[in-house]
């Protein structure tokens, strides 16, 4: 164990200097959701790729339905239908003076038509007043033939939508470093990516240790509490991009523990323990852990360190198993372990998932609180807050002890008092890191 006291920024440092990206693979579409581009994707066919109509109606020439109204309307020739995934206008048809092509929302623009007419503009070929929606070709076939009355004028190009509208041949279509979201594969799909080359979501194994932890669902005996900390954890890896597998809790026992951590090593990029770091007779993780480190490998092995943070205090990190694998060893305490997760494990999971930027966001906010907030001098203190974007205002929720769980529900931000602060008074400027 380091005799040194670490700051924050240092042990964070130490952790981000040490953790690689994940190597690029090539995904196909459904399966690279939530990873990172690792290259620029470049448009390579336009988008839409045709001009097409953006409603259902009539494909007219704008001479034709000049001056047109519901008292005078322009009677048109209906030459054919346009429908949606169709080439068109059969032959050689094309749109010509006093005609007009029936045509569907997608549809391509006819040769000769200069603008899509709403079917809500005209009688829809029926003879009668305006058309309240298109007939179906099957209910009504001869809605492709016969004539069509056209109650208004329209411009050019109304209602089409432009080949290469929304992107062209050689527009960046997405930026390396790009997240994969919904919207990302929407847009790859569209402009014909079946596969791309991406670094793939973190596997992060997560495992809590105590002989104390019972798993919800069970019932308590005396001495025993329920396992939170692996739940919150998990939850919170698998926010922050990764894929994250809970393990149960582990019993007090240094071989048991050291063998299953070693057993999870095949589906991990990065380990994560909670419990077990302290100075206590039982704290099982250093005794499992400490001495795991490559002789010959320079850096192996995990460092279990005094930092200079409330909660969190005491902290763990360096690799295990022939890989080398990250392992961050957190405290037990359900807020400890939680604020050390976020200030630690989150930027390290982004870190592999090879994001630029790795940290939440911070803003500036006036504390608004009853009374002045105590922090120990020399270490920096992280208090749960609730942050008033509006009114740029944070105010603290709960008390300062790293067990009381029940306002981290509450929270969406940690208030940030530095290690040269003992005492912030209500209106005083801090620091607050945005959770939410």
């Amino acid at each position: 164990m380091s005799s040194t006291i670490w700051s924050v920024d240092e042990h964070l440092d130490d952790i981000l200097g040490a953790v690689r990206p994940l190597e690029p693979i090539e995904l196909q579409l459904p399966d690279a959701q939530g990873c990172v581009l690792v290259k620029d994707v470049v448009v390579e066919v336009a988008l839409p790729p045709f001009d097409n109509s953006s409603m259902d109606g009539y494909a007219v020439r704008v001479a034709d339905v000049e001056g047109a109204s519901e008292e005078f309307p322009a009677v048109l020739t209906v030459i054919g239908d346009v429908a949606a995934g169709s080439a068109g206008l059969t032959g050689d048809q094309v749109v010509g003076p006093g005609q007009a092509a029936r045509i569907m929302t997608g549809a391509p623009l006819p040769a000769g038509a200069e603008a899509v007419i709403p079917v809500e503009w005209t009688d829809g070929g029926t003879g009668e007043g305006p058309a309240a929606s298109m007939r179906a070709h099957s209910d009504a076939p001869e809605g492709a033939s016969g004539e069509v009355h056209v109650h208004r004028p329209v411009e050019a190009r109304a209602h089409v939508r432009a080949r290469g509208s929304d992107v062209r041949p050689g527009d960046l279509a997405l930026r390396a470093g790009s997240i994969v979201g919904p919207a990302q594969i929407g847009l790859l799909a569209a402009i014909g990516c079946a596969t791309v080359v991406v670094r793939p979501r973190p596997r992060v194994v997560v495992l809590s240790t105590g002989s104390e932890l019972v798993q919800p669902g069970e019932t308590l005996t005396g001495g025993q509490i329920y396992d939170s900390n692996s739940f919150a954890l998990t939850a919170a890896a698998r926010d922050a991009g990764a894929i994250a597998y809970r393990v149960g809790a582990v019993a007090d026992d240094a071989e048991t523990l050291r063998a299953t951590i070693e057993d999870q090593l095949i589906r991990a990029d990065i380990v994560v323990t909670t419990g077990g770091v302290s100075v206590g007779a039982y704290d099982v993780v250093k005794e499992a852990l400490s001495s795991v480190g490559d002789e010959d490998e320079p850096g192996s092995g995990i460092d279990f360190r005094t930092l200079a943070m409330q909660p969190g205090k005491p902290q763990g990190f360096g690799s295990i198993g022939p890989d080398h694998t990250p392992l961050l060893a957190l405290p037990g305490n359900p807020v400890s372990s939680y604020v050390s997760f976020e200030l630690f494990v989150r930027p390290a999971i982004r870190a592999l998932m090879g994001l630029k930027d790795v940290h939440r966001p911070t803003a500036r906010a006036t504390l608004k609180a009853d009374k002045a907030l105590s922090s120990p001098a020399g270490r920096r203190q992280f208090l749960r807050g609730t942050y008033d974007a509006e009114e740029g205002t944070v105010t603290p929720v709960g008390g300062s002890g790293s067990h009381l769980i029940a306002a981290l529900a509450q929270a969406d931000a940690l208030i940030v008092l530095p290690e040269d602060v003992t005492s912030a008074e209500p209106g005083t400027d801090t620091e607050v890191i945005l959770l939410r």
